[in-house]
């Protein structure tokens, strides 16, 4: 797919045709970083933060807390 760089104001941009962003899961709003890689412009989505109420809604129960073994005391460590 081919686009043309075109003058936005003071700057230069890129459209991006509805179907690269539908393959890239991209959606209006959401954050990237833009870097050049070996002469290469690279476009890479931004890991968005879950929120505590997403994180809770993914948790299964599965998680059993348990002790565990550092090995042996080396120095003088207190009990």
């Amino acid at each position: 797919m081919y686009t043309t760089i075109q003058k936005w104001g003071n700057s230069q941009a890129i459209r991006l045709p509805k179907a690269i962003l539908e393959m890239a899961e991209l959606h209006e709003n959401d954050k990237v970083e833009i870097k050049v890689q070996d002469g290469t412009l690279v476009i890479v989505p931004v890991k968005k933060h879950k929120t505590l109420e997403e994180r809770i809604a993914e948790y299964k129960g599965d998680y059993m807390c348990s002790e565990w073994d550092t090995g042996k005391p080396a120095g003088k460590e207190v009990f």
